[in-house]
């Protein structure tokens, strides 16, 4: 996304797709009161609604509304802003915007408000980026957890790690200059010591960033396991609909199939896997080979054995599962069971064909969502992927400089704060290239 046209005044439609009593067109730019004025707005004072008979080039009426003026910098982009309000038709709003554009605006592309407003210091790339999370969100949750983004909640926890790392990067950096001392008299043990607690603060907010990108993205949750364990029976029973084909025969399911459920606004999206198992056809192999590639990007492995013979399901899987996934084994078929079967405390007991089980399943997969009950939702925060893989490499950055410095290589230690820092930095848009920034405001809406 260039930024060279920011001069440019823009115009779009603000509210949502289709019919409404009402609809806003925006425009945004050093021309929005000139444009607002010759269609009809003329008058304007900041922040006062004004009543206007809006008019084409023809001086036809187009509709009659009202107009709000938001003078620069005082204004949601740092420039001067102009809403339209007009009847929400969606032919009466083009008509609104192909004026504007008639009279030397243009057309706003996806994001461009939300980004003039991140170029002119109104909000950082996380509080623009919690805009679209807010507009799109599921639930209460995860519109209060985007909410406080907005707000600055998550900008603020980086802003502080980032100032103590450049405190760090300062004590490191003046340490070089005198390398013939020896570290601990230049204050190696405080430096030390403050890498190892920001390390602790920056797990503390990776671990609530995660949480907060499961609130917006939700689960990948792939149902893996030995051939007739009952993977396709239980997408059906999570899904509430015969989605997959179940037979007693092995082998069945071939290829991945997906499946997206919510639990109380939270989304999760199954996957059933082909059987993993030695053998099969050309076609089969295949399955399992995708089943290996859904488990590389999996939040959470549903692993379903039969819990006539939990053993056996366990030897098949072995090796096969994805190191640093999180696992959730299930014992399906313990309606063939006596009822007083329980499973390991590592386990939790099903039955597909019952149902007994599911709601438990339900619950234990709400927890991987949300965190445990004993953390308040005041503190959660809307995140994203890349947020999270951010504070991954800061963490491992600081990790190579504690290395550094313990062997007194000072210049490498600076080195790898510095790539700490800016990974941080990439979080809130204090170092973000242009690709970076296009990527992110392609995927808002056209009025945001």
């Amino acid at each position: 996304m260039s930024t060279s046209s920011a001069g440019d005044t823009i115009a779009a439609v603000a509210t949502a797709a289709g019919a409404g009593g009402v609809g806003i067109v925006r425009l945004s730019g050093p021309q929005a009161l000139a444009i607002a004025a010759a269609m009809g707005a003329q008058g304007l004072q900041p922040r006062q609604a004004r009543y206007a008979r809006l008019v084409d080039g023809q001086g036809t009426v187009i509709d009659d509304g009202i107009a709000l003026a938001f003078i620069a910098p005082a204004s949601f982009t740092g420039e001067d802003v102009v809403e339209l309000q007009a009847h929400g038709s969606p032919v009466v709003l083009r008509a609104l915007v192909a004026r504007a554009c008639a009279l030397g605006a243009r057309a706003a592309r996806p994001g461009e408000f939300s980004e003039r407003a991140f170029l002119n210091g109104k909000l950082d790339l996380v509080q623009a980026e919690a805009i679209a999370d807010l507009i799109a969100a599921g639930d209460a949750r995860a519109a209060r957890a985007a909410r406080r983004s907005l707000d600055g909640v998550f900008s603020r926890r980086v802003e502080a790690a980032s100032e103590r790392l450049v405190r760090l990067r300062i004590h490191v950096e003046a340490a070089i200059d005198f390398a013939d001392e020896p570290l601990d008299t230049l204050g190696g043990a405080a430096v030390l010591s403050g890498l190892v607690e920001l390390r602790g603060a920056l797990a503390t907010l990776l671990a609530e960033a995660e949480r907060g990108r499961r609130l917006r993205d939700g689960l990948h949750v792939v149902i893996v396991g030995p051939p007739n364990a009952g993977k396709s029976s239980l997408l059906n029973a999570l899904a509430g609909r015969d989605r997959a084909i179940v037979t007693e025969m092995a082998g069945t399911t071939r290829d991945t199939l997906h499946e997206t459920i919510r639990i109380d606004g939270l989304e999760l999206t199954l996957v059933d896997t082909a059987g993993l198992r030695e053998g099969g056809d050309a076609i089969e192999r295949e399955g399992m080979r995708r089943a290996g590639q859904e488990l590389q990007r999996a939040d959470v492995a549903l692993v379903m054995v039969d819990a006539r013979d939990p053993q056996a399901g366990r030897a098949a899987m072995a090796g096969v599962l994805e190191a640093g996934t999180r696992q959730l084994w299930l014992h399906n078929k313990t309606d063939l069971l006596p009822p007083d079967y329980v499973a390991p405390a590592e386990a939790l007991a099903i039955s597909t064909r019952t149902g007994a089980g599911i709601d438990a399943l339900l619950d234990r997969l709400q927890a991987l969502v949300t965190g445990p009950a004993a953390e308040s939702a005041d503190g959660e925060f809307s995140a994203r992927a890349r947020h999270v893989l951010a504070l991954e490499q800061a963490l491992l950055h600081l990790d190579l400089a504690k290395r550094e410095m313990d062997h007194e290589t000072l210049e490498l230690a600076a080195e790898e704060l510095r790539l700490a820092h800016d990974a941080l930095g990439e979080i809130t848009g204090k170092i973000s290239p242009d690709a970076l920034l296009g990527r992110i405001f392609s995927t808002f809406c056209i009025g945001k």
